[in-house]
């Protein structure tokens, strides 16, 4: 469960390119294509954030329930 800030810095890679190739869509007049690219995105990043939470909830039960 050690993940510094590696996880942050993913995030926001996946922000700034998903951001450039939106920008880059919508100007060639494809904004459904670019739409579709930030949604599948974000289910990326709601993944990503998704494991660590479960990583957390996992830590915090073998805390309280005193299992590994």
């Amino acid at each position: 469960m050690n993940y510094d800030v590696g996880l942050i810095f993913q995030i926001a890679g996946v922000g700034i390119v998903v951001a450039m190739i939106h920008t880059v869509l919508k100007q060639m007049g494809k904004e459904e294509i670019a739409n579709w690219v930030t949604l599948i995105a974000f289910v990326v990043v709601l993944y990503m954030v998704a494991t660590v939470i479960d990583d957390l909830f996992q830590k915090i039960r073998s805390v309280f329930l005193f299992q590994s």
